[in-house]
């Protein structure tokens, strides 16, 4: 009789390619001998050394899914296994993958000109530089079309004023892909070099999710940049969107992985734990927690590796990204506040990863789209009536 894995109990991996495994057994391999020995003490300092970047861009992660510029072409499968194997060990790995690729690069090579292209994407591949992006604000997060951030245009230049929050990496980054409005072409991208006189960016310390990465505030005044800064093959907030959506997908991808974790250390320590007599493992509510695990990161592993066909198709589409991200990262959490139960009061430490990746999926729930605006986006999808504006 074949014996199940307990960790993909429909042996969905075997779906993925030869270079999608590939990429998965590295990644893992990596991660597990490199970062998570190391992952509570960056959780409890509130910081991600910047020499990580290096690692991943050495690694190729970085814009993995975008073709050429130092860019691998990997296929969305593939992306989305990293993010799920990175944020098996933190949300904070993913979250820095997530934002150089899927966020400032994607912004850069699809909404780019060559030029910024040429100057930008091959140091951002390889780690060199970083760069973050900045949509939303202290009173503009849901709604970004009420952003404040203003840019005027003064003779060729163009002048930022406003401010931008809860950005990943503002502090450390080399350029940051800023989202302001206009007056004569609406919200437009600019690429603003963070050493550009009047950019400043401060660390949000006192946040008790995503502890490994650095969330920041960024603040222009006066911030001037040269017209060619501007991101110009699209007016409009569509392009932002665009780069949300490529952030959704590695998110929907990555849960993933922290709730394979946590499911992981509940089977672990309740197949070693006794009370009773015997082991916890063999209590029937103990057992109905795990199968509920099980379900619940099998169905989100078939919803990712179902999106992911369909991005490599073409026909991918936000609102399906929108279910994706919903599902997964309600599934996840579920996973992981189940998976705290079974450890008693040491699972409330850092002794097992769970209380970390519960802490860090509640900021994750929230990021690339509150679970509100994804169900209105499905409900306009399925109904045709529009809730919101």
């Amino acid at each position: 009789m074949k014996q199940l894995d307990p960790h993909d109990f429909l042996a969905l991996d075997d779906e993925l390619d030869d270079a999608e495994r590939n990429v998965r057994d590295t990644v893992r391999a990596h991660a597990t001998t490199e970062f998570l020995p190391q992952v509570n003490e960056w959780y409890a300092r509130g910081e991600l050394p910047r020499d990580i970047a290096k690692e991943l861009g050495a690694l190729g992660l970085f814009g993995m899914q975008l073709t050429g510029y130092g860019c691998a072409g990997a296929s969305p499968a593939a992306y989305g296994v990293v993010c799920r194997e990175l944020e098996a060990v933190d949300s904070g790995l993913r979250s820095l993958v997530s934002v150089q690729g899927s966020l400032a690069m994607f912004a850069i090579h699809r909404w780019g000109s060559e030029e910024q292209r040429q100057e930008w994407l091959p140091r951002l591949a390889t780690g060199e530089a970083l760069g973050c992006f900045g949509l939303t604000e202290p009173g503009s997060g849901s709604d970004p079309a009420s952003m404040r951030t203003v840019a005027r245009r003064d003779g060729a230049d163009w002048v930022l004023n406003g401010a931008k929050t809860w950005i990943t990496n503002g502090t450390t980054a080399d350029v940051a892909v800023i989202w302001a409005a206009t007056e004569e072409e609406g919200i437009r991208g600019f690429l603003v070099p963070t050493e550009t006189a009047g950019y400043s960016s401060t660390v949000i310390t006192d946040k008790l999710s995503l502890r490994a990465s650095l969330s920041t505030d960024i603040f222009l005044e006066d911030v001037r940049v040269p017209s060619s800064a501007v991101l110009g093959r699209a007016p409009g907030l569509g392009p932002a969107l665009s780069c949300l959506n490529e952030a959704r997908f590695g998110i929907l991808w990555g849960v993933i992985g922290a709730a394979r974790t946590c499911y992981a250390s509940a089977l672990d320590h309740t197949g070693r734990r006794e009370q009773f007599g015997r082991p916890l493992a063999g209590f029937q509510l103990s057992q109905r927690k795990l199968a509920h695990m099980v379900v619940e990161i099998t169905h989100a592993s078939l919803t990712a590796l179902r999106l992911a066909r369909l991005k490599r198709a073409g026909t991918l589409t936000p609102e399906q990204i929108s279910l994706g991200k919903l599902a997964n990262a309600r599934s996840a959490i579920e996973v992981a506040r189940s998976a705290r139960t079974m450890l008693g009061a040491g699972g409330l430490t850092l002794a097992h990863p769970v209380m970390r990746h519960m802490t860090n999926l509640e900021a994750v729930l929230t990021v690339e789209g509150t679970e509100e605006v994804h169900e209105l986006v499905l409900g306009r999808a399925v109904t045709g009536i529009p809730a919101f504006r």
